[in-house]
């Protein structure tokens, strides 16, 4: 069983705008954790959606990623969307919409402090692929789509902070 609300909370030696920049800009998001090509119309009710690599379109997804819309927006603290997966096995595609916030707090102490609040209410499939339970640790770095929101969060930090991902791209 997975939580409904699920908080992950990552400090990171960056501004917030560098992390704002990473997450809303695909310059920086087909560099880090899954990859994809963000696309942002950054205003309430705008769309939002994940294009894929060359690597996705070449394994044969040629479809969007990810999609939504914008609830929230206060750049660079702030942005709440509607988010679904659409890359996923078809008892994802049943679920409805869950809702993401990131959260980007400068701390004094601490770097910059980014909280993401995935509210999967409805959705115990996503539920389960973002919190990381289907994380296989034995398979190759090519295989291994189930590290989740931990995953992710962790190779953004290392991004920022050290210009390297935790894998290397190929």
């Amino acid at each position: 069983m997975t939580n409904t609300v699920q908080v992950y909370r990552v400090y990171i030696k960056a501004t917030p705008q560098a992390v704002w920049d990473a997450i809303t800009k695909p310059e920086w998001t087909q560099r880090y954790g899954y990859t994809g090509l963000v696309d942002f119309d950054l205003k309430p009710g705008g769309k939002h959606r994940t294009r894929p690599t060359q690597a996705f379109i070449d394994a044969g997804m040629t479809g969007d990623l990810v999609d939504g819309e914008v609830l929230e927006v206060d750049p660079p603290r702030k942005l709440v969307l509607t988010w679904k997966l659409l890359m996923a096995p078809e008892d994802i595609a049943a679920e409805p919409y869950t809702t993401l916030t990131y959260e980007i707090e400068e701390s004094k102490t601490a770097g910059t402090r980014l909280t993401v609040t995935h509210d999967l209410t409805g959705a115990p499939t996503t539920a389960a692929m973002v919190s990381g339970a289907m994380e296989r640790l034995d398979a190759p770095p090519n295989e291994n789509a189930g590290g989740g929101w931990a995953w992710i969060l962790s190779d953004l930090k290392s991004l920022l902070e050290t210009g390297e991902t935790i894998v290397p791209a190929p």
